[in-house]
């Protein structure tokens, strides 16, 4: 775990000290008790790719008090298409690194720590201690994934989750809801499938979409995750769609975190 880069005080549920406008209109939006909620909260997002840096941004622009990003991935050339902090001189370099740099200047006001680490069964614990208020989940690949519902799910874990974003076109396909209602999407297919062998069914609130997925393209060999030796088969992407579920899933995030008692 990185140290946090630095910001004024995430449990102060007003204003910073010299943009004392920043956040009225969150204020407006979730009311003063909501938006204290949000400001003195915790949140974390696993996976820092089109849909995880895109809530990132929309979590800490909102207020959050502090923020744990957690993505074991580098910047490729063929993900500068859907990132929306990366250029081509930060190819190489960490993800979390980029988004966290791209925060402190940004969103000054909140605590940004970060985890070049891999969430699965076996760090999963470690890396949500202490315990977040909300987790986002944009994980793309189904075993870690699993890991990580299934941790929240059994140790009460507030947890949102974001079903496969590459290949879709359509702005209308997008949903929201409970696990138990996705459809169309395969990849939520067999998340309901693997959390029904845990004995999970229901209870994690989802982005998906109703949209048929489009072609699997064979491997890129570039965008290798080289310790773990695992080579992804391509997805037709763009920023867009990758986009909206990432905002998406940080408004269900916020509402939680607004409400949260």
């Amino acid at each position: 775990m990185r140290e946090p880069c630095s910001g004024s005080d995430p449990g102060r549920p007003g204003a910073d000290e010299t943009r004392p406008d920043r956040f009225a209109r969150l204020v407006d939006h979730y009311g003063a008790a909501g938006f204290a909620r949000v400001r003195s909260s915790r949140a974390a997002v696993i996976g820092l790719g089109g849909v995880g840096a895109h809530a990132a941004i929309a979590l800490a622009r909102s207020g959050v008090g502090s923020l744990l990003l957690v993505d074991f991935d580098v910047v490729t050339e063929s993900s500068l298409n859907r990132s929306p902090v990366a250029g081509p001189t930060d190819v190489g370099r960490p993800k979390v690194d980029v988004v966290a740099e791209h925060l402190a200047r940004a969103c000054p006001d909140t605590r940004v720590e970060t985890s070049q680490d891999f969430c699965h069964a076996e760090t999963v614990s470690r890396l949500l201690d202490p315990r977040p208020d909300i987790v986002c989940d944009a994980i793309d690949s189904l075993a870690p994934k699993l890991a990580l519902l299934v941790f929240c799910a059994t140790s009460d874990v507030p947890v949102v989750s974001s079903m496969g974003a590459s290949s879709r076109r359509s702005v209308t396909g997008l949903r929201a809801g409970d696990i138990s209602k996705t459809r169309v999407c395969p990849l939520a297919r067999r998340v309901r499938l693997g959390l029904r062998r845990r004995g999970i069914t229901e209870g994690i609130a989802c982005v998906w979409s109703e949209e048929p997925g489009g072609e699997v393209l064979p491997p890129d060999l570039g965008d290798r995750l080289h310790e773990r030796g695992r080579v992804r088969h391509r997805l037709p992407s763009q920023i867009s769609l990758p986009g909206m579920f990432g905002y998406a899933l940080a408004a269900l995030a916020l509402e939680r975190l607004a409400a949260r008692s």
